[in-house]
């Protein structure tokens, strides 16, 4: 009895199959801010969470800051960065953050010279002239992004930590989608 031909998909897991368990976890722990207990509930340090809180809505608003800066020097890639930009400004909103303007529209002005980036307070870079390049960048901004919350999430309370693993993965969703979105 012969053996069935081999198939012909190649091993692991499929694009859309990344995009939905993304996605869905994104959908599933929330992007929305945690109670009025700044520790979570679980008795940890009020001053530790209401830092990396502070923090997290600090490094979402330079995100924010490098998007508004793609878009202007890019208009044509509105299409896939707007809808990204707009996630990353819930992101900012969901951390308590929002009193620079990171959810003013797509096409505001960048908030380039005094937006913090995603690892300090330095001032976003220079767009490259090059979409894929610009794209590239981005995606290298959200992933060491993700990267940072999924090691700080290890060390906070319960429901901030959720907040963290939630919005890590919608980062690594992004950094995926610009990749794809460069080719």
């Amino acid at each position: 009895m012969p053996y069935p031909p081999p198939s012909r998909a190649l091993p692991g897991p499929r694009r859309r199959t990344l995009l939905a368990s993304a996605a869905g976890a994104a959908l599933l722990a929330g992007c929305s801010p945690a109670s009025d207990d700044p520790d979570g509930g679980t008795g940890g340090s009020p001053s530790l969470a209401e830092r990396a809180r502070a923090r997290a809505a600090r490094d979402s608003e330079g995100l924010v800051g490098r998007y508004d800066a793609v878009l202007a020097a890019h208009p044509a890639l509105e299409g896939l960065v707007a809808p990204l930009r707009a996630e990353a400004a819930r992101h900012v909103e969901a951390f308590g953050g929002g009193a620079s303007g990171a959810s003013a529209s797509p096409s505001a002005s960048p908030s380039g010279s005094g937006s913090p980036s995603p690892s300090a307070s330095a001032p976003v870079p220079a767009v490259p002239s090059d979409e894929r390049d610009a794209l590239a960048e981005l995606a290298a901004a959200e992933r060491t992004l993700a990267d940072q919350r999924a090691k700080t999430l290890l060390e906070m309370p319960g429901e901030l930590a959720r907040l963290l693993a939630s919005v890590a993965a919608a980062g690594a969703a992004h950094a995926f989608l610009l990749t794809e979105g460069a080719k």
